[in-house]
């Protein structure tokens, strides 16, 4: 197939993308930064450059391709209003990232019982506006199977591992390793006792090649393959950075790096889903499970203050 795959350049999207190509498939990447279309080009992935405000980037590649995948911004509505537009009674595919996000709960770094399963997006209505647009944007994508379209929404959990296109990994891996270097301590929010599940960036690319081949239109997954607590996480990276911690940290500490709601709702949360749809459905079987076995086996040398700055 010609795939057209957005976010080409980021952690899912570019390793999505060389996992297609190494399939046998044609992928065209949609980048934001023309500096980064030699190393797509390396992966044999053919770079466009373009924005997710430009319709044409967006609609022009996707009626030449056999599927599209969005990678790029799971809260970007205009473009996944775009993307449905050009696939429209086609019967092509639409995969569209999401984030487990959306279901987080608590702020403290305290651990929750709550846990969601696929059905939740059906009845789910967040309070916090962000959250319930990504939601809003979830089933835009879900009814596009009215419309002719093979859509389907693989929302992640923390998403963790090396990806295929150098620069930025994991959002909240990255957070805690950019405060650990600006700080020399690893810290976590409050007793670090919250848990988030977590999908190795591999498996996450197995399955969306598995989707893109079988999956039914209009269906909701999450995706997960373990799940663990923030103080788990930091142990392991004080380890492995070699630096004292993991120390508690209360978001609105003087000389924060992290943004207070960023710290509460992201790295203080909970976010526990449960997804059986991927195995049960398209037969996914991850294989990798544990967060804290890769931060300890992870070559994290490069990651010096620089590489996450900006």
């Amino acid at each position: 197939m010609n795939i057209f795959v957005t976010g080409a350049s980021g952690l899912i999207g570019g390793t999505v993308a060389a996992r297609l190509i190494e399939s046998g498939h044609v992928v065209t990447g949609l980048i934001r930064d023309a500096s980064k279309a030699g190393a797509l080009t390396r992966l044999g992935i053919e770079p466009v450059v373009g924005s997710l405000d430009d319709a044409e980037s967006l609609a022009r590649p996707a009626h030449r391709a056999d599927a599209v995948v969005n990678a790029a911004d799971s809260d970007h509505r205009g473009a996944v209003e775009t993307l449905i537009a050009a696939l429209a009674g086609s019967g092509k595919p639409l995969l569209h990232t999401s984030g487990s996000g959306f279901v987080a709960t608590g702020t403290t770094g305290e651990r929750s019982a709550d846990v969601f399963g696929e059905e939740s997006l059906g009845g789910w209505e967040p309070e916090h506006p962000v959250r319930a647009a990504r939601v809003a944007i979830d089933r835009l994508v879900l009814a596009a199977a009215e419309r002719g379209v093979r859509s389907a929404v693989l929302c992640n959990s923390l998403v963790y591992g090396r990806g295929r296109v150098p620069g930025r990994q994991s959002v909240l891996i990255d957070a805690l390793i950019r405060q650990a270097h600006a700080d020399g301590v690893v810290r976590h929010v409050g007793a670090g006792r919250n848990l988030w599940s977590n999908v190795h960036v591999d498996d996450l690319a197995d399955l969306y090649a598995l989707a893109l081949e079988k999956s039914p239109p209009g269906t909701f997954y999450f995706v997960e393959s373990g799940e663990e607590s923030f103080g788990a996480m930091t142990s392991a990276l004080a380890r492995a950075l070699g630096l004292p911690g993991p120390r508690p940290w209360d978001p609105d500490s003087p000389g924060n790096l992290w943004d207070p709601g960023f710290a509460r709702h992201a790295l203080g949360s909970n976010s526990r889903v449960r997804g059986a749809r991927a195995r049960d459905l398209l037969g996914w079987s991850p294989r990798h499970h544990s967060i804290v076995e890769w931060i300890a086996g992870a070559d994290l040398s490069d990651t010096t203050p620089e590489a996450f700055a900006g």
